[in-house]
């Protein structure tokens, strides 16, 4: 199956997430995509063996890419490389910031050759006074931008259970990199792209921050309660399932209250009239809701906000989401051979390619070498 970016060529100096994130959606959409790994090869490689003995990231994030294991310390494996850049769209690296400027590779000395190559750098922070020396792992990402601080619940500070950083980071150059790749259409020069986990995650951070300098401060951690509107949050049925149920308006909180919980005292009493009042008053809001909702079972709660258009969601596991009616798939093949099952990408509507497996380490070194050679 053909792809959008059929005929591009992308070298990717890259490890872990962010980078690999990038460059799996430009392999989705026909790129060819050809991974430089160390000779123990991406460490993501060793996260786990969930996969069928494979890493779960490592499968995820490299379907269909080929791999050569180089040492670019050695001159040959670097000539080699700069053979390969020479012909390339695009150079995706998440080095250490300045390290691929060290080795010969920075974006001025590759587009002095290839005017055409967009050069993508991902890092934590960049480079600069205060940063430099930073390591920028997922987490600590999430602690330094303040992400960590309202997350989690009233007691105890929280991660986000995925790796958001790292996953933002490569959505945003993926973005970059196919406006590039338009721009080069009409100049027929590349660009120099350089993100970081911190811009994005401070980025997404935008609202706490002007609450934090123009407002009353920061939103309060709230666990799974929304810290401006009141009722957004998870209630307990009888049977001890959480429902999450959300009211914008107040034409929804009279449904609620009259439709769907048989609570008309609640519609009426003016601690509760308006989201503001219902903010300034939660704990007591909280409470009649909680004893009202505590009497009813899961299945019969969700009927009623169902029949009184009232939005809301189950509180799931991961278990629960592996059968959920709305989840996608897609086969994922691993650097053995397994298929193992994963979500499909989040696009709809655009199929993209029908990449390979992960490789294997250095699993295309003797073609790419041929195919390059001197």
């Amino acid at each position: 199956m053909s792809g959008a970016l059929d005929g591009i060529l992308v070298i990717a100096l890259e490890q872990a997430v962010a980078a690999p994130y990038c460059t799996a959606e430009l392999a989705a959409a026909g790129a060819r995509v050809i991974k430089i790994e160390r000779a123990e090869g991406d460490f993501a490689r060793g996260y786990d063996r969930a996969a069928k003995g494979d890493s779960s990231y490592f499968v995820w994030l490299n379907q269909g890419k080929e791999s050569i294991a180089l040492d670019i310390k050695q001159e040959g494996d670097l000539a080699l490389l700069n053979r390969m850049l020479d012909r390339a769209d695009v150079f995706v690296q998440n080095l250490a910031p300045g390290a691929a400027d060290r080795a010969g590779l920075s974006p001025e000395a590759l587009q002095a050759r290839n005017p055409g190559l967009t050069c993508v750098s991902i890092s934590g922070y960049g480079s600069g006074p205060g940063v430099d020396g930073l390591k920028a792992y997922d987490l600590l990402v999430q602690a330094e931008s303040g992400l960590s601080a309202i997350t989690g619940g009233p007691q105890e500070m929280g991660r986000v259970g995925v790796s958001i950083c790292d996953i933002g980071a490569g959505m945003t150059a993926h973005a970059q990199v196919l406006e590039a790749l338009i721009a080069r259409g009409r100049t027929g020069k590349g660009r120099t792209i350089e993100v970081t986990l911190f811009d994005v995650a401070a980025n997404w951070m935008a609202v706490p921050l002007i609450h934090t300098e123009y407002g009353s401060g920061a939103p309060t951690r709230q666990g799974l309660r929304h810290p401006s509107i009141a009722p957004y949050g998870a209630y307990q049925s009888s049977d001890g399932a959480l429902t999450l149920i959300s009211i914008q308006n107040e034409r929804e909180w009279l449904r609620l209250t009259q439709e769907a919980l048989d609570l008309p005292e609640l519609a009426s009493d003016p601690r509760f009239k308006g989201n503001a009042a219902r903010v300034e008053n939660r704990d007591a809001l909280e409470a009649a809701l909680s004893a009202r909702i505590g009497q009813i079972k899961a299945e019969e709660l969700r009927a009623r906000l169902a029949a009184a258009s009232i939005a809301y969601g189950a509180v799931n596991t991961p278990e629960d989401v592996t059968r959920h009616p709305a989840l996608r798939r897609r086969d994922l093949t691993t650097s053995g051979g397994a298929v193992v099952s994963g979500p499909a990408r989040a696009v709809r509507g655009v199929e993209g390619t029908r990449p390979g497996p992960a490789p294997a380490i250095d699993a295309q070194g003797a073609a790419i070498r041929k195919e390059f050679a001197a």
